[in-house]
């Protein structure tokens, strides 16, 4: 029997300082034609790309970011005990990157890199419609390695959640396979997220080995799962996620999401939402929510609720972290 472990969730991930804008559809469709920068997706930029967008953006509001940070802030408002896994530079965004955390309640130890790229950041597009379009320097990020991943860390948490856009630097997959490898030695429990649609175009084998032989809960929209398992038919893609993982959370947007439990199928409505301001971070907030009830002892059914509560509230604002205690939030939907 595992001993019982200082945190509930450990998330790895891009450690990246977000810089979000609003912007129009021509612009984006304009960006897809020069750079082929996709509406919807996350696009890998260089730093000099990079500069470029800084300095064709209008009044980007900066935040700490990076789709495991954005779950593991929404965790910890909530109230669970957490950590985080991420490498920034020693440099001005990677030290108010680790202040945000550190502000949050949230246990950060990875050592910042020396004279190497600087920290990461993601250039976020946001159009009226409240879809995001995501460029990111990776930088620092690129940089988390094997040698990153403390063994004593991950067997101190009930669940290890790995980010699927993190599969992009060249050292993550083998950081990746210590951790779920450390954490189901320990007695405790692997979750991935596979991210995005072109994530999984990219890495889809890599990431279905992942998803049979070392992810005990599966997040993913259903773009992502039907792109795993290259069919256009959901049930489909549900029925095989089911043969393959202990769970699995798959989002629908506004049609709220399903629950595959052992056979066991779940329809979670989404949340009413008056307005839908900026979409980035919903389905982080998601698996924060999830993940929460999970390590709480609820119901697959209270997993979902609280998943949708705090899905709704990141959609209602700029920016991918919560304006409010979700924690608060849960008190209110209860009362």
């Amino acid at each position: 029997m595992a001993s019982q472990p200082t945190y509930n969730l450990i998330t790895i991930g891009n450690a990246l300082v977000d810089l979000l804008s609003h912007t129009n559809e021509e612009y984006i469709a304009a960006q897809d034609e020069a750079h082929g920068m996709k509406k919807g997706s996350m696009n890998l930029i260089d730093e000099e790309r990079a500069l470029s967008l800084y300095t064709e953006m209008k009044e980007p509001v900066k935040m700490a970011g990076g789709s495991a940070g954005n779950t593991m802030a929404c965790f910890a408002s909530l109230g669970g005990r957490g950590a985080y896994v991420g490498k920034v530079a020693n440099d001005g965004l990677g030290q108010s990157f680790a202040d945000s955390l550190k502000s949050e309640n949230i246990h950060y130890s990875t050592m910042p890199l020396e004279n190497g790229a600087p920290t990461g950041r993601c250039m976020i597009l946001v159009t009226p419609d409240g879809e995001r379009t995501m460029n990111t320097f990776l930088g620092a990020a690129v940089e988390l390695s094997p040698a990153d991943i403390d063994p004593e860390l991950i067997s101190d948490a009930k669940v290890t959640y790995l980010e699927g856009y993190l599969y992009d630097p060249p050292q993550a997959m083998e950081a990746f396979i210590k951790a779920a490898r450390t954490a189901h030695e320990a007695g405790r429990q692997v979750s991935l997220t596979l991210s995005d649609s072109f994530c999984v175009d990219r890495h889809r084998e890599a990431f279905k080995d992942l998803v049979q032989n070392h992810v005990d809960i599966l997040f993913a929209n259903e773009d992502e799962l039907m792109s795993l398992y290259e069919t256009d038919d959901l049930d489909a893609a549900l029925k095989r996620v089911d043969q393959e993982c202990a769970i699995a959370a798959i989002t629908r947007s506004e049609k709220g999401s399903i629950i595959i439990n052992s056979g066991h199928s779940y329809k979670i409505d989404a949340e009413p939402v008056e307005n839908v301001v900026d979409s980035t971070g919903a389905g982080d907030a998601y698996a924060a929510g999830f993940l929460y009830g999970y390590t709480e002892g609820m119901s697959m059914e209270e997993c979902g609720r609280i998943a949708s509560i705090a899905a709704a509230e990141v959609i209602s604002h700029m920016g991918p972290r919560p304006e409010v205690q979700l924690s608060t939030l849960l008190e209110k939907k209860a009362a």
